[in-house]
Parts: C-alpha cells; sequence; structure tokens
C-alpha cells in the first residue's frame, strides 16, 4: 500500500478515547475505501495524573496537547479529541477538520436507589471531577456532599459501591459510546445542570498544511454540530474559561438560528448568572462572543476573577 493511502491517527489510551477513535476509522473506511489507518496511543497529562482534581493541575489542553506535539511533529496525520478536551485557542498550525454529528450532551446521574436528584437523601454524597457539574449541584441543592471523582468510567461505577457514594453524575454521551446497559436514574435537564462547551461532540484535529488529510476527515463534518460547537467555544473564548472555572453551555440549531443558553456559577453555587441569546447561525461566533460579554457585564466578570484568584492561591501553596 502506497504512503498516500495510509494514516496515522492520533488517540488517548483510554476505553472511550479508543471507542471513540475506532468509531472514526470505521466511517473514514466507509467513505474512503482503500485507505489503511493505524491508532497511534499518546498519554497525556491528565492521564497521567489521577489523583488529583482536574480543577488543580491548572493550564489548558490537558487531555490534548500531547497529541497536538505529535501532530505538529508529524508522528500522527490527524488526532481525534472530545470537543470539551479542546483549548479554544490551537497552534496556529493546526485547526479543526471535522465535528462529527453530536451525541446527547446531557449529564446523566446514576444513583444507588435509582433516585433523580429531588429524591436523593439529605447530605447526599455525590461523586464528580467537575467544577461545573460541583456548582450546579450545590445551585440546585446546597446540601449536597460533593466528592471528587476521578477515573474512566468503569472506576466511577466500582467507586459509587465501594466509596460510599449516593450518586455519581456523567456524560450522558460516554454512557453511549461505552455500551452502558445499567440503570440511568436522571437524565439531567438543562434547566438543573448545562454542559460543559463541546459535551456530546468529538473534535478531529489536523495540519492546516496537510490538503489530503483535511480531504480525508472533511467527509465527517456535520454543520449543524460544527455551528453549534462553534457559537459555544466562542462564548467560552470571550469567558476565558478552563477546566478550573464553573462555565456550563449548549447551542442548538433551529431553521437557521443558533439558540445558545450558558451559566457562569460560583464555585459553592450560592451565585449563578444564567444567560441565553439568538440569531443567525451564519453569525454563531458573534453571537457566542456577545452573550459573553452580557454575561461578564452583568457580574460574570466579577465571579470569574474570584475563582481565577482563590485558584491561584490553591496552586501557589501546592
Amino acid at each position: 500500500m502506497t504512503k498516500e493511502k495510509q494514516v496515522i491517527v492520533g488517540s488517548r489510551g483510554s476505553k472511550l478515547a479508543l471507542i471513540q477513535t475506532n468509531w472514526v476509522i470505521s466511517e473514514l473506511k466507509k467513505l474512503n475505501p482503500g485507505y489503511e489507518f493505524r491508532i497511534e496511543k499518546i498519554s497525556t497529562k491528565g492521564d497521567k495524573i489521577t489523583d488529583a482534581p482536574l480543577s488543580r493541575l491548572g493550564g489548558v489542553g490537558l487531555f490534548t496537547k500531547e497529541l497536538e506535539t505529535a501532530l505538529m511533529k508529524g508522528k500522527i496525520d490527524l488526532a481525534v479529541h472530545s470537543a470539551k478536551d479542546v483549548p479554544t485557542e490551537l497552534h496556529e498550525g493546526l485547526m479543526i477538520g471535522a465535528t462529527p454529528t453530536r451525541e446527547d450532551p446531557h449529564d446523566a446521574l446514576i444513583s444507588n436507589n435509582n433516585a433523580n436528584l429531588e429524591k436523593l437523601p439529605d447530605n447526599a454524597r455525590i461523586g464528580t471531577s467537575s467544577l461545573r457539574r460541583r456548582a450546579q449541584l450545590l445551585a440546585f441543592r446546597p446540601d449536597f456532599k460533593i466528592l471528587d471523582l476521578r477515573g474512566n468510567l468503569d472506576t466511577r461505577l466500582k467507586k459509587l459501591e465501594t466509596d460510599d457514594l449516593d450518586a455519581i453524575v456523567v456524560a450522558h454521551a460516554g454512557l453511549r459510546r461505552m455500551g452502558y446497559t445499567g440503570p440511568i436514574s436522571q437524565i439531567i435537564p438543562f434547566d438543573i445542570m448545562l454542559p460543559a462547551v463541546g459535551q456530546g461532540s468529538l473534535c478531529i484535529e489536523i495540519r492546516k498544511d496537510d490538503a489530503r488529510i483535511q480531504k480525508l476527515v472533511s467527509c465527517l463534518n456535520d454543520a449543524q454540530t460544527r455551528i453549534a460547537i462553534e457559537a459555544e467555544r466562542a462564548l467560552l473564548a470571550k469567558l476565558q474559561g478552563g477546566c478550573q472555572v464553573p462555565i456550563g453551555a449548549h447551542a442548538q440549531i433551529q431553521k437557521h438560528e443558533v439558540f445558545l443558553e450558558a451559566i457562569i456559577c460560583t464555585a459553592d453555587g450560592g451565585h449563578t448568572i444564567k444567560d441565553s441569546h439568538h440569531g443567525p447561525s451564519t453569525q454563531a461566533a458573534a453571537l457566542g462572543e456577545e452573550l459573553a460579554g452580557r454575561m461578564l457585564e452583568s457580574g460574570g466578570k466579577r465571579i470569574l476573577h474570584e475563582i481565577r484568584q482563590e485558584f491561584q492561591s490553591r496552586v501557589d501553596h501546592l
């Protein structure tokens, strides 16, 4: 087989990452017969450090930087990421080549007695590694006790049984992609919990100057997903959010219009700013920036400043 028909695909080595990468490869094979694909597993900082909450690791690209380095050096031809992990600012030599059709972006609750959030016992212990989930859970019920929970889906489900937890919150998309068949106590509605930017979507990252790979992956791009992710990522970029900032957002497309809603929370959920915006899908990025600007002016700037100061204080004391 000629080198022109060979493609090296970069992926994290986790079970979910490989499921996502193998799905991308199977779709590319259907649409590009005759190509040969090989997966190159690459471990990221976020994979290597599993004993600390993500919010304490700092920086951006916790699950993408090493893949992007391999891409820039030509060791891989494309990288498959969960969109929520992709920094809003890409290296100038890289681009998002495709965003396939989005899975369900909701968060899901799995509880020991199959109770929903309203019916969980007083002071229920809930496991999550996400500040965004933590803040919105506490905004809904301040009595909840939120515990840090890292690890893959199997690990988290096991900890639900062994760590004296009443429930865990995970991405519904991950459950679906992993083929999870156990009980889901609640698909958490957006009026209680907005997802992470890009949640449920994949991003295929490529080099800007690689026309061969750009043509190869472009067939996987879903226009509506791309527009929605563009609006959400523009909002996040304006807010300068990262994994240490409790920000949720979701965009959907209806009749050539983007409907975007977002939330900024204090870490304890005691103060939230929630707003929405809509407009032509051709102006998705501008809509995201406009909504972010509005939220910053209505108190979001102060909340984010306080959270970043608190985060920096924790880092300085490590």
